[in-house]
């Protein structure tokens, strides 16, 4: 059993009276463990309020009160690549991470993770991602290592203010030609619940796609997201009708199997760019990992 070393946090959200037990609450915010799993992580004294107190199975629920708990795995699978960092101060840190590696613990990684590797390396306990990308995804991400300085660089993504440039190469007919597209739409979690899809309303997803080149049935692409919804880009693309190539998820999901390392997903986060908001200057981070291109 793995066990990690830093704990999670969830946020108990507004909820009508008579409030759900915090057993029940844990259970139902995630269906995969067991309620059984549950009670004896608590009486075991794994689970935590914000105020550092063991909660039991008679604490009550606190609407927007946070529960810190350590996440647990059979066997971890491991990943087989390695991260670089780019580039590290005082109040940042920015690391190139591999395909197939998650940015933070989840599902059955807790220590196999960008972050978790990142803070046995360095010896920072407090680092924190700024951002996320996909776990089948490689290229750049941006971690806080000040806690006085974070909230002013997460105040960038939330604003904006990050150019953000990914690199693609997806399935395309001999007879596409170079093309630009800006797509905009509304994406939401759809069925089962780790896939987003696209649905009518209020446009929450904005990205511009140019297709660069093209050879055989293969084109590489150029994309720039305006905003950062999970699996955004994956499904522009796809929306397109041009598939990442080896996306398991997009168009259609494919049975679940082991990760094969011999075919990630063509899409690579290939460079960052902001205003420091601390010093003024321009920052410029870019990955040197490359895709299967002839």
């Amino acid at each position: 059993m793995g066990m990690s070393n830093h704990p999670s946090i969830v946020t108990m959200p507004k909820a009508e009276k008579p409030y759900p037990t915090i057993l029940t609450f844990l259970s139902t915010r995630f269906p995969a463990i067991t309620p059984e799993t549950w009670k004896k992580r608590i009486t075991e004294g794994k689970v935590y309020d914000g105020s550092s107190r063991q909660i039991t199975v008679d604490s009550e629920y606190l609407p927007l009160g946070r529960i810190f708990y350590f996440r647990e795995v059979g066997t971890e699978p491991h990943i087989p690549f390695t991260e670089k960092i780019l580039f590290r101060d005082d109040e940042i840190l920015v690391a190139c991470k591999p395909h197939f590696l998650p940015v933070t613990p989840g599902g059955r990684y807790v220590e196999e993770c960008l972050l978790n590797r990142l803070r046995r390396s360095t010896g920072i306990e407090d680092l924190a991602p700024l951002h996320r990308i996909d776990r089948e995804t490689a290229g750049v991400v941006l971690f806080s290592v000040n806690k006085k300085s974070r909230g002013k660089y997460g105040t960038l993504f939330m604003n904006g203010c990050v150019d953000k440039t990914y690199h693609a190469v997806a399935s395309c007919l001999p007879t596409q030609k170079p093309d630009s597209w800006h797509i905009e739409n509304r994406i939401e979690r759809g069925e089962p619940w780790f896939r987003m899809k696209s649905v009518t309303g209020i446009t929450n997803a904005r990205s511009t796609i140019i297709l660069e080149e093209i050879k055989g049935e293969k084109a590489r692409f150029t994309l720039r997201p305006v905003t950062g919804k999970t699996h955004q880009l994956r499904i522009h693309m796809s929306g397109l009708g041009f598939g990442i190539l080896n996306d398991r998820y997009y168009p259609e999901l494919h049975a679940e199997r082991e990760d094969d390392f011999s075919a990630p997903l063509q899409l690579i986060a290939k460079e960052l760019r902001f205003t420091d908001p601390l010093s003024g200057q321009l920052r410029e981070f870019t990955s040197d990992r490359t895709l299967l291109w002839w």
